[in-house]
């Protein structure tokens, strides 16, 4: 009897990071290997949002990881190709360019800031290519940056700040200063927050504006003290909102003044500590502390926990997830691989991956969903990640997007 020959592909395979043991319906596996779904996904590794970044891409990975495990569409696995953006535009741009013409990615899935994700978008649209981007920006959904293919799977500031200060607004106060990272981001949260805030009655005291990736707030917080203010609020994220909310803590702001930030992230208070952030309310556009009440919740949270070690998924790690999980779903019901159909039927879809429903609007893609308004905790925690109360979560309501009108669309009944 002859020896059957060993076929390497036959008993294991990598696919985005994935090991997968052989299997009868992983037969074809060569074929599925090569004509593997490829899905960009540019994020900013290093720099100030790098552990935001880090936590997108595991999330991401567990996405392609299960479409692989159940057999991905018609035996057609799907591959991950992470690049690391450096949170510079040019660099992202540079990037994505390299995935589409040069690794030949069907999909782009990412960007973690409004200062990368335009540029991100350029590339794709000019190509048309399907982006679906898991960065907070007003920006992206406007006529004049938009395309078929542009997606916003994440929150925007005008839907954060808005529900962040109808909920807080009317309770601490009327007098505002808001300490700003000098771009979009920060830009657009505090118009978001203006605009809810004029109808109360809101008096904004100061624009304070830093630059990204700024270490030391000390030049800005004796002005912001001097004035006053009911209520202060960081405009910025990441490390920049870690640097600034330790600091405003050290200094005394918390005696006088309310500390409210429109995206209170889970990275940043685990890395803060909750002395730090002690009372500090915000936004947040997922916690996994909602799993007792969302069954989509606990599925995600005990998928990660199992993938990595007991952790548990950030706010915008479970971003990455969602992303991934849209477009492939799309790749499903279009049957299609190609940016147009799989574009065509991102727009038809509903959906509830981990928090709730969810659903593109029509004239813009971005998708609607709920706002989780959260303070932190300092006391009676369970464990290292029981570190916010849930206070409110503002239900999805196109009502609470800007309209499609004032974005530039052409609306037709």
């Amino acid at each position: 009897m002859s020896q059957i020959p060993t076929n390497p592909q036959r008993r294991s395979l990598i696919v985005g990071g994935t090991a997968l043991a052989a299997a009868p319906a992983l037969f074809n596996i060569a074929r599925a290997q090569g004509a593997a779904i490829k899905i960009g996904f540019p994020v900013p590794l290093t720099g100030a949002f790098s552990t935001e970044a880090q936590d997108q891409v595991r999330a991401a990975e567990l996405a392609i990881k299960e479409w692989n495990a159940a057999g991905g569409h018609k035996g057609q696995l799907c591959e991950l190709l992470v690049r690391d953006d450096k949170l510079n535009p040019g660099e992202a741009a540079t990037r994505t360019l390299e995935l589409i013409e040069k690794d030949k990615v069907n999909f782009v899935v990412g960007s973690l800031s409004a200062a990368t994700q335009l540029s991100i978008n350029a590339v794709t649209r000019e190509r048309k290519v399907l982006f679906n981007s898991i960065s907070q920006s007003d920006a992206i959904n406007e006529a004049k940056d938009w395309s078929l293919y542009t997606f916003h799977e994440a929150l925007n500031p005008h839907m954060t700040a808005g529900a962040v200060a109808r909920y807080a607004f009317p309770k601490f106060g009327k007098k505002v200063v808001y300490l700003t990272a000098d771009y979009a981001y920060g830009h657009e949260m505090v118009r978001g927050f203006e605009r809810a805030g004029k109808a109360m009655g809101m008096q904004t005291l100061a624009d304070v504006r830093h630059p990204l990736g700024a270490a030391d707030y000390s030049a800005f917080l004796p002005r912001i003290q001097a004035l006053k203010p009911d209520i202060l609020v960081l405009c910025n994220f990441g490390r920049d909102l870690l640097n600034s909310a330790k600091q405003a803590t050290d200094f005394g702001i918390k005696q006088t003044t309310k500390i409210i930030t429109p995206v209170l992230l889970f990275t940043s208070r685990l890395a803060g500590g909750p002395e730090a952030f002690d009372g500090v309310l915000g936004g947040t556009s997922y916690y996994w502390g909602m799993e007792d009440k969302i069954p989509s919740a606990k599925k995600l949270n005990d998928a990660f926990r199992k993938a990595y070690g007991g952790a548990v998924p950030s706010d915008y790690g479970a971003l990455g997830y969602a992303g991934i999980r849209s477009v492939l779903q799309a790749v499903k019901d279009a049957d299609a691989t190609d940016s147009t159909r799989v574009s065509i039927a991102l727009r038809q879809l509903k959906y509830d991956w981990y928090k709730g429903p969810q659903f593109y609007r029509k004239c813009d893609h971005q998708s609607v969903q709920s706002v989780i308004i959260v303070e932190s905790k300092s006391k009676n925690m369970k464990d290292k990640n029981d570190v916010f109360n849930v206070l409110a979560i503002e239900s999805p309501d196109e009502k609470n997007l800007r309209s499609c009108e004032e974005m530039g669309h052409k609306v037709t009944s």
